[in-house]
């Protein structure tokens, strides 16, 4: 996908005069180096100093560990799979290759390569995955728990190799910071994990190549930071990565200062990242995930160097935790909202290793938990090696008293009851900052679990550049359960990771607790997206009769007729029959039959459609790069304002 002219000026518009002013100094500044590449200082008497304690590999469970290694061994053959493509080259890769196109990303000057055109570079983000080295650190976290020198000997060749084939500033993994940055984090433990390996310091400290590696990326980071209205999950993972390399790598001139700007940025972007409730303004599910390990990770760097962490760090940090242990259902599933590209901040496990635990493991040890968390089950490597670096601190700050249900700032419900039924209604603001670049026009969408079983799915999001209709659909207000007007979706589009027009939404009734005390939960909210129309719906969960009724409203000026599609989108576990304007629906958990049939409003026509390519339609993306087909039930019709359309979803045996 390569950006228009129009996309760029759309872009322009929602920009403020300082970002312009910013981005105007970047681009001078890129003109400068093309001429002139900054130039490393000379480094003498180098050393690496934070280590992990002693006793810290000892701690991590044994079942933990064989996972990893069995990930270990995959990847020593060669093998590993990103995000739908399998790959069997990873014995010796090609950095700069896409198995998904085949094409190979040309050489030159880094900010000369047009990486977001996938015809001339392939899927960037294929590319871009393996040189952030997280592969690289499950290795050597493979070496620290085993001992075994082959791990290391194959992370020493791989990082040598990457440095030899990308030199400062020349190709495609020298032009986004978060690249650079996450890639920076994962260079700190890969030499923490290799620490007792005798080629350790050869690799690292005592290595010129490596040492210039190391200065041209935190030069650039301090260079280029994400600014204004792209100051998102980038910035954060910019600030991480630099700060980490800063507090570990500190063998430069400009060490200290990068090391206490890093931490300025990450304190301030932390916070302006973040809802006072705890969730990710993104309101993108994964980011959160994202931005949380980052700054554990950052956290734990600074305790093992000494550096002092503003309390306003810790406790952003805290609130995330608490938010994210809050709002999964009994399987520890977070809701599936806005973008998700499978980006994790620091990887040491492996295949098997559940990523919602592992966070709330994390935060269990280094913040404690709270008596309504969930229990976590399962095990994992990066937990007991964070909070061997982690300081215990006692932030004194009241912590929810009980399980929040409703978090206003976010717009975010959760409706749970019996037998493990949860429901997320989305009343929040359609994105973060002016671009909103991860949102999706989804407000008013409900997501519906039975037993952590998506039974109304939110389909995600399966690509970002190179396939335009995919990623329209997987983002339209179609592509998720929620009410369309007149074929268009709620918030106007200016292309990939922009919309230059918002709907707005206000929540009128958020009862969350209702059904778990043996009531009825209750929620309500309204959008303004078909303007001079509102679209209203109503959400009601009961317990004694495992009901969920959703009424929808079309509010507007006396007179106005609009065509409707009302979609509902079933998991892929679900198997639906349709017949006129009821579908039974039916799917198996643990071994046991379950089924739950949806009433849907009779004034409109019912259809079922799968796995559609033209347009698509009936489709769920299970993460990144992957899609597979569903069944999503849409009703076309007209309203008129004279009433409303009722849904009921009933759960059977």
């Amino acid at each position: 996908m390569s950006m228009s002219a129009g996309w760029y000026l759309r872009r322009l518009s929602r920009m403020g005069p300082r970002e312009v002013g910013g981005r105007v100094g970047d681009a001078v500044r890129r003109r400068r180096w093309r001429a002139a590449r900054p130039v490393c200082p000379s480094v003498t008497g180098a050393r690496f100093t934070a280590v992990l304690p002693a006793g810290t590999i000892a701690a991590v469970p044994p079942d933990a560990a064989k996972r990893l290694l069995a990930e270990a061994d995959r990847l020593m053959a060669g093998h590993a799979g990103y995000f739908g493509v399998d790959r069997d080259d990873l014995a010796d890769p090609d950095w700069w290759y896409d198995p998904k196109t085949g094409r190979r990303a040309p050489w030159g000057y880094a900010f000369d390569v047009p990486y977001r055109n996938e015809d001339v570079v392939g899927d960037i983000k294929q590319i871009w995955e393996l040189s952030r080295h997280q592969y690289l650190t499950q290795l050597a976290a493979a070496y620290a728990i085993s001992g075994n020198e082959r791990y290391a000997e194959r992370v020493a060749a791989h990082l040598r190799s990457w440095w030899a084939a990308n030199a400062p500033l020349r190709g495609v993994h020298w032009t986004s910071g978060i690249e650079l940055g996450i890639r920076l984090l994962s260079w700190v433990w890969i030499r923490r994990l290799l620490d007792g390996w005798p080629g350790a310091a050869g690799l690292f400290e005592e290595n010129p190549v490596a040492i210039h590696q190391v200065w041209h990326h935190q030069r650039w980071l301090a260079a280029f930071p994400s600014r204004g209205s792209s100051a998102n999950n980038h910035v954060i993972a910019e600030a991480a990565g630099q700060f980490a390399a800063a507090c570990a790598f500190g063998w430069f001139p400009s060490s200290a200062r990068w090391r206490d700007d890093a931490m300025r940025s990450l304190e301030r972007h932390l916070r302006s990242n973040t809802f006072g409730s705890g969730l990710n303004r993104e309101l993108a599910t994964e980011y959160h995930g994202l931005v949380l390990e980052l700054g554990l990770a950052a956290v734990a760097e600074a305790d093992a160097a000494g550096v002092p962490v503003p309390a306003s760090v810790r406790l952003v940090l805290l609130r995330m935790t608490d938010a994210l242990a809050a709002v999964v259902d009994n399987r520890l599933r977070p809701p599936r909202q806005g973008d998700a590209d499978d980006g994790h901040g620091l990887v040491v496990d492996g295949a098997g290793t559940d990523r919602w635990a592992s966070l709330l493991a994390t935060g269990e040890t280094v913040f404690g938990r709270l008596d309504w968390w969930p229990a976590v089950t399962g095990t994992d490597v990066r937990t007991p090696l964070l909070a061997a670096l982690v300081r215990p601190t006692d932030l004194s700050v009241r912590r929810p008293a009980s399980r929040p249900g409703h978090f206003a700032d976010a717009g975010l419900t959760i409706l749970r009851g019996p037998e493990e039924i949860w429901c997320r209604c989305d009343g929040g603001p359609h994105g973060f900052l002016s671009i909103a670049a991860h949102a999706h026009a989804d407000a008013l969408s409900v997501e519906v679990r039975h037993d952590g079983v998506d039974v109304l799915a939110d389909p995600g999001t399966f690509c970002y550049h190179g396939q335009p209709e995919w990623r329209r659909y997987f983002r339209s207000t179609l592509g998720h359960n929620t009410l369309q007007l007149d074929g268009g979706d709620q918030s106007v589009s200016g292309g990939p990771f922009l919309w230059t027009r918002h709907a707005r939404t206000r929540v009128l009734v958020a009862e969350p607790s209702g059904a778990s005390g043996g009531g009825t939960a209750r929620w309500c909210a309204e959008h303004d997206g078909y303007r001079p129309s509102v679209h209203r719906r109503r959400v009601e969960l009961t317990a004694a009769g495992r009901e969920l009724r959703v009424v929808d409203e079309v509010r507007g000026p006396h007179g106005t007729r609009r065509a409707v599609r009302l979609a509902f989108h079933l998991g892929p576990a679900i198997t639906a029959e349709l017949v006129e304007n009821r579908a039974r629906l039916t799917w198996t958990r643990g071994g046991e039959d379950r089924s739950a049939v949806l009433d849907l409003p009779g004034q409109l026509r019912w259809r079922a459609h799968r796995g559609e390519s033209d347009p698509p339609l009936g489709w769920y993306s299970p993460g990144f790069g992957r899609k597979e087909p569903t069944t999503t039930l849409v009703g076309t019709g007209f309203a008129d304002g004279a009433e409303g359309f009722t849904t009921v979803l009933g759960f059977r045996g």
